[in-house]
């Protein structure tokens, strides 16, 4: 088994700007509050995601698992990028407050940027179009045979699972929030394709990426590899039900409050309707009485 750790360049630059973005957003958060008397948006959670988020990144993108998933085994390639876009990406995002986020777009050039590629659409359409024109077999066969090749697409795939998962949990800049329903058909078709690609993978009978040199002791076939990487691809699926999971009971949720509210007022509505009617009858029987001492 391969053991070397890996330079990826495209994917050091990124995490190197990450984490001066990340240093100088809590600086400047922490200035702030500090200035208006408040608490600082940065909390223990928030520093202890990013560092998690980062040895991930580190582990995935540097140490022997880069070589073993470029050459040996199509398994542990989508363990790899499984664990950059579906833990390491969110990681990021969650620690980072809103304020900080809001303090990057406020540049005119990001603001301009975020309106354009963190559409919903937009950015589910780039995640998909640039992971599945990866793994079409000419291009992936093409970026194995080099380390700077599968370096790029990687990082870019990673980067752009960060558009990706934004719809739901980063702050919208110039546009507005999705509703829970939107969210859970976002969530819903934004995992279609690849989906599709691991049920490809996992049912078919050939081999589709069969470059790998498996080591011998492992006993495995290529397609038994395949298979099994496209088993680990089907881990973002079931992420994407626990995340609407408590997407639709917080819709659930909503109906009933309002449909509490509009009972609610509906009986408010009903019982001074009912006021007014006795109000009106006492003021009958008052008219009445007094025209009857009038006659008398």
């Amino acid at each position: 088994m391969v053991q070397a750790w890996s330079w990826n360049i495209p994917a050091l630059c990124i995490l190197l700007l990450l984490t001066i973005f990340y240093v100088v957003g809590v600086v400047r958060l922490r200035r702030l509050s500090l200035s208006e008397a408040h608490a600082s948006p940065v909390k223990a959670r928030h520093i202890i995601f990013f560092v998690l988020a980062l040895a991930c990144s580190i582990g995935a993108f540097f140490s022997p698992i880069d070589a073993i998933a470029r050459t040996q085994l199509f398994s542990v390639h989508m363990t790899q990028v499984v664990i950059l876009i579906t833990l390491c990406s969110p990681l990021f995002m969650a620690a980072c407050p809103e304020e900080m986020l809001r303090l990057l777009f406020a540049l005119p050039p990001m603001r301009v940027l975020a309106r354009v590629l963190l559409r919903p659409l937009t950015a589910s359409i780039l995640f998909n179009l640039i992971f599945l024109l990866w793994h079409t077999p000419l291009l992936y066969s093409r970026s194995v045979t080099s380390a700077g090749v599968y370096h790029g697409w990687l990082t870019l795939v990673f980067v752009a699972s960060f558009l990706n998962w934004w719809p739901l949990i980063g702050p919208m800049v110039g546009q507005r929030a999705l509703s829970l329903p939107m969210q859970m058909l976002y969530v819903f078709l934004d995992g279609q394709p690849v989906d599709i690609l691991a049920f490809l993978l996992v049912v078919t009978e050939v081999p589709i990426y069969s470059h790998y040199i498996i080591p011998y002791q492992l006993g495995l076939s290529p397609f038994s590899d395949q298979a099994v990487g496209g088993s680990i691809l089907l881990i973002p699926g079931i992420v994407d039900l626990i995340v609407m999971s408590p997407l639709f009971i917080r819709w659930l949720k909503t109906i009933e409050q309002r449909a509490r509210e509009r009972d609610l007022q509906r009986q408010a509505e009903e019982e001074e309707y009912e006021y007014v009617e006795e109000w009106e009858e006492d003021e009958a029987e008052d008219v009445a009485h007094s025209s009857s001492r009038l006659a008398e």
